[in-house]
């Protein structure tokens, strides 16, 4: 499928870009240099998007959405469901907007993405188990209450901010051979992986899904979207049941190669990073990390590698 027909384009993320410039940072591209477990023989850069508002990419693509609703939506109110990340992007765009916002989680979101979604103004409703339970009982409240619901990952317009990353990379450092992305949804390494193949069509991208957690690996195997019968990852943020047609195609036309890490490879990770760079990274944003770290990419010597931090933690402080 050529770039230009795909159902999110390079001209969406420069109009992303340019929407949601006045709402998001422009996050450092950093050199992972001077270590003392190096993980790479050429070099690696971590696009540090735990330092994004909130502490995560998803800032860009929920606001990009949010930006292109009316006024009479606005008025209603906003709600989505989320493992936290993108309740809390959500959440900061429906307050730097006015809205009212709600934020449904599921029994496994961490108690302190409650605190700071509350912070954030946001009513916030606990109900399932998993991410996929939280989404229906939020898809049914925007029903009633005539609430516009910002979908995480399958919307056109997240998407579209998400790729706003790759976009920036690549203008940062546009030497970069390999691009490794967290997936768990799929709304990132989307948006990304549009982004990257537009602008330098010879770039890898190599997206990375929790063991416990193969939603879109799985799927591509399928042919089709398909349901996980269990979640067997404290990732959380990467842990939908189920992704969407429009993320399947684009990672199919886009992406190189997913792999899988453990749970145990993420932590390694994030406290890697923790101790070697003073990152604080939740597991999932320590994900690509633990992809290169457990040798589970190809990086030729003397190539360049980049990973994509998506969002802050605490996971790697306590090792």
């Amino acid at each position: 499928m050529d770039i230009a027909t795909g159902p999110v384009t390079l001209a969406d993320i420069e109009a992303a870009a340019e929407r949601i410039k006045s709402r998001v940072r422009r996050t450092p591209c950093l050199r992972a240099r001077f270590l003392r477990q190096p993980l790479h023989p050429g070099e690696l850069l971590l696009k540090l998007e735990s330092l994004q508002v909130t502490g995560s990419f998803k800032a860009r693509g929920a606001n990009n959405a949010v930006l292109q609703l009316d006024p009479a939506a606005l008025k209603r109110g906003i709600v989505t469901a989320s493992g936290g990340n993108h309740g809390l992007a959500v959440a900061y765009a429906g307050h730097a907007s006015g809205a009212t916002t709600v934020i449904y989680l599921p029994e496994t979101a961490p108690a302190a993405k409650a605190d700071k979604l509350r912070a954030w103004g946001a009513e916030v409703v606990v109900e399932g188990a998993v991410w996929d339970d939280a989404n229906e009982a939020a898809l049914a409240r925007a029903t009633r209450d005539g609430l516009a619901y910002v979908h995480p990952f399958s919307d056109p317009a997240v998407i579209a901010g998400q790729g706003t990353v790759g976009r920036e990379m690549l203008a940062q450092s546009p030497h970069i051979d390999t691009l490794v992305v967290a997936i768990g949804g799929g709304g990132l390494i989307s948006g990304v992986a549009t982004a990257a193949k537009a602008i330098k069509p010879g770039i890898r991208v190599i997206g990375v899904e929790p063991l416990g957690a193969p939603t879109l690996s799985e799927s591509l195997a399928a042919g089709q979207p398909i349901t996980l019968a269990a979640i067997e990852t404290a990732a959380v943020t990467l842990a939908p049941r189920r992704s969407a047609a429009i993320n399947l195609e684009i990672i199919r036309n886009h992406v190189d190669q997913i792999v899988l890490v453990t749970d145990q490879e993420m932590r390694e990770a994030a406290r890697w990073l923790w101790f070697e760079m003073g990152i604080g990274a939740e597991l999932a944003g320590a994900a690509a990390i633990a992809a290169i770290q457990a040798g589970k990419v190809e990086l030729p010597e003397g190539s360049t590698a980049a990973a994509v931090i998506c969002g802050v933690g605490d996971d790697g402080i306590g090792g």
